[in-house]
């Protein structure tokens, strides 16, 4: 009789147990382990759920790799890597899945090599409406030179706001090297340096089948580091507007100058050649990707100005991809921002948008 009651309450303890699991599951239930996107970490649970604590060697490799690996070090192809959620996710770590903390060096904007770089009429003689900012005696320039451009961002803030909210730090540098002019001694024709800082957010919403997915402001400064008469710079308050669908991206970015007294002010028109915003398309199609960015100065008559630009990356051979630029309009870059002319590179790419 003694041993039937043992027996009975120990019954009845597990199925109490039973049902309070079920209620209230515990976080080493098994079954959650199966929302869990990376493989390493998957298999991690699902060893600490069975209690298994006791690693491989190999497992551990594993674990650590998938760990320290950034998306922007691997290449597209990498099986390494968990597939992004989204595009603008791949670049701004926009959901909790995606979040790989602060201080990781990360792409920003295309980095690439064109050594073949063509303009429809180089810019001989710069000038600017600002006093002594204009060249007199035309410079020597060969129309066809080399181009290359760094971009890269680090996060040096994440969820400043609750579980949203991320600060960037992002440096872009784009030079135009004058490398077939021996007679003239090579020389660098301009060089854009583009520093700023911005604060991100997540969003949520859905319009005309796009769904919004980012929501930034931020200060950004551009300008060539020269003397005068050519020296060209500006400082911006910017917002990014993010909007996607599968394959696809929309960045909205208008922007505000921020003034400078008239004595400091190398350029007072940019404005109305570089633009007050601009609305930029990415397509991936396959291993290819499509970009089109146009600008605007929203102003009439005579302050009309704008460009566009157009770049299609594309595979080459294993991960080297190759890449394409065509740009017509108004400042393609600082020195020549009330320069219009048309413009045609051919390269490699080692950094896209996505």
């Amino acid at each position: 009789m003694k041993r039937f009651t043992v027996t009975g309450a120990l019954g009845a303890c597990a199925l109490h147990a039973s049902a309070a699991f079920a209620q209230n599951p515990s976080p080493m239930d098994i079954r959650a382990c199966s929302a869990i996107e990376t493989d390493s970490q998957r298999l991690l649970c699902y060893d600490k759920a069975v209690g298994r604590t006791q690693m491989s060697q190999a497992a551990k490799r594993t674990d650590e790799k998938a760990n320290s690996i950034s998306v922007d070090l691997a290449t597209r192809d990498s099986k390494d890597v968990a597939r992004p959620l989204s595009l603008l996710d791949s670049r701004w770590e926009l959901s909790p899945e995606s979040k790989l903390g602060t201080f990781n060096l990360r792409g920003y904007r295309p980095t690439y090599v064109l050594p073949f770089f063509a303009a429809s009429k180089q810019n001989t003689t710069p000038h600017s409406p600002a006093p002594d900012h204009a060249v007199t005696t035309p410079q020597d320039l060969d129309r066809v030179e080399a181009k290359f451009q760094i971009s890269l961002k680090t996060k040096i803030g994440e969820n400043l706001f609750g579980d949203n909210g991320d600060l960037w730090v992002g440096y872009t540098q784009s030079s135009r090297w004058q490398v077939y002019n021996k007679d003239n001694s090579r020389p660098f024709r301009e060089t854009n340096y583009e520093p700023e800082v911005l604060l991100a957010f997540a969003t949520n919403y859905q319009i005309l089948g796009w769904t919004g997915r980012l929501a930034s402001i931020g200060v950004n400064h551009q300008s060539n580091g020269r003397a005068d008469p050519l020296s060209r710079s500006w400082n911006r308050v910017v917002a990014d507007i993010g909007l996607e669908r599968e394959g696809w991206t929309i960045m909205l970015r208008p922007w505000w100058r921020i003034p400078e007294e008239r004595k400091n002010d190398d350029n007072p028109d940019i404005q109305d050649y570089m633009g007050r915003g601009e609305i930029q398309v990415v397509h991936e199609l396959g291993r290819n990707e499509f970009a089109l960015a146009a600008r605007h100065s929203f102003r009439t008559g005579d302050r009309s100005h704008g460009s566009l630009r157009f770049t299609w990356s594309f595979p080459l051979v294993g991960n080297l991809r190759g890449y394409l630029e065509a740009f017509n309009g108004y400042g393609e870059s600082l020195i020549d921002y009330n320069h219009r002319a048309s413009y045609l590179g051919v390269g490699v790419s080692l950094l896209d948008w996505y």
